[in-house]
C-alpha cells in the first residue's frame, strides 16, 4: 500500500507541474486574431485532449496491470494470441476514435478553403528574399523588403528592435473585412505565414494557391518565410498593419497619391 501511495502522489505532482506548465500561453499555440486562427486553436485543443484522454487511459490500464498482476504476486500472464474479442475491440475503439477526430478537422479544412465574398484581394508573390504585394482592387502594388541589417546579422552592431522581423514597407489591411490572398513565386518555393492570421501558404511558381482572413483587432502582425527557399531564407520577414476602415481608406489615399502625384 506504501508504494501505490508513493505512486499516486507522484502521479499528481507530475499532473500540478505538467498544468501549470505546458498550458501557459507561451508554450501553447496562439488563439490569433482571425476566426480562421480561432477554428485552428480550437481544433488544436480538442486534439490535445483526445490525445491526453488516451494517454491517461493506456497508461493507467499499463500502470494497474504492472503494479496488480505482478510475479512477485503469484500472477501468470495471460495468453491472448489469435483471440478474436480482443482483436476486434482494439480495431473498432481506435477507429471511432478517429472518425470523431476527423469531423472537427474536415471542418476546419473545408473553412480554410472557403475565399468567397472577399472583399479584398490580394496578391502576394514571393521573391528571393523579400515580397510583392498587389492590392488588385486598387491597383496599388508594392514590394516589402527587410530592413535588418548585415552589420545587424554579423553582430558588429547592436540589434534593434523587432530584429529580422521588421520591413521597409508594411503589407496594411482593414479590420473586420474579408481578405482573399493569392499567392505565388517569382522564382522558387516560398511559404508566407502570419500565425497570428492562421494563414501559412506555399507560395510556387507558376501556380496559385489561396487563403483568407478577417482581422478582428488592430495592429502589427509578424511572421516569417517558412519554406527553406534558399541562403537568405531566415531573413525573410513579413509584417501585417491591420488598420479601422477609416484608417485603411486614409492610407490608401496617401499610396496613390505618392505613387501618383498630381
Amino acid at each position: 500500500m506504501l508504494g501505490l501511495k508513493n505512486l499516486r502522489l507522484l502521479l499528481s505532482a507530475g499532473l500540478a507541474t505538467f498544468g501549470s506548465a505546458a498550458f501557459a500561453s507561451s508554450y501553447n499555440m496562439p488563439v490569433g486574431v482571425t476566426p480562421l486562427s480561432a477554428s485552428m486553436h480550437s481544433l488544436h485543443m480538442t486534439m490535445f485532449w483526445v490525445c491526453v484522454g488516451i494517454g491517461i487511459v493506456v497508461f493507467g490500464v499499463m500502470t494497474y496491470a504492472i503494479i496488480k498482476h505482478r510475479k512477485s504476486k503469484g500472477h501468470v500472464a495471460a495468453n491472448f494470441h489469435e483471440n478474436t474479442h480482443v482483436e476486434i475491440i482494439w480495431t473498432v475503439i481506435p477507429f471511432i476514435i478517429l472518425i470523431a477526430m476527423a469531423i472537427p478537422a474536415t471542418k476546419t479544412l473545408i473553412e480554410m478553403d472557403n475565399t468567397e465574398a472577399a472583399d479584398v484581394t490580394i496578391k502576394v508573390t514571393g521573391y528571393r528574399w523579400y515580397w510583392h504585394y498587389d492590392y488588385l482592387d486598387e491597383e496599388l502594388n508594392f514590394f516589402s523588403h527587410p530592413t535588418t541589417t548585415q552589420e545587424e546579422i554579423r553582430n558588429l552592431v547592436a540589434k534593434r528592435e523587432h530584429y529580422n522581423l521588421s520591413v521597409d514597407q508594411h503589407l496594411v489591411l482593414p479590420i473586420n473585412k474579408k481578405i482573399r490572398f493569392a499567392f505565388t513565386s517569382n522564382d522558387v518555393i516560398h511559404s508566407w505565414w502570419v500565425h497570428e492570421l492562421g494563414v501559412k501558404k506555399d507560395t510556387v511558381p507558376g501556380f496559385i494557391t489561396e487563403s483568407w482572413a478577417i482581422i478582428t483587432k488592430p495592429g502589427i502582425y509578424r511572421g516569417q518565410c517558412a519554406e527553406l527557399c534558399g541562403a537568405g531564407h531566415a531573413y525573410m520577414p513579413i509584417v501585417v498593419e491591420a488598420k479601422t476602415q477609416e484608417d485603411y481608406d486614409a492610407w490608401l489615399s496617401e499610396m496613390k497619391a505618392q505613387k501618383n502625384p498630381s
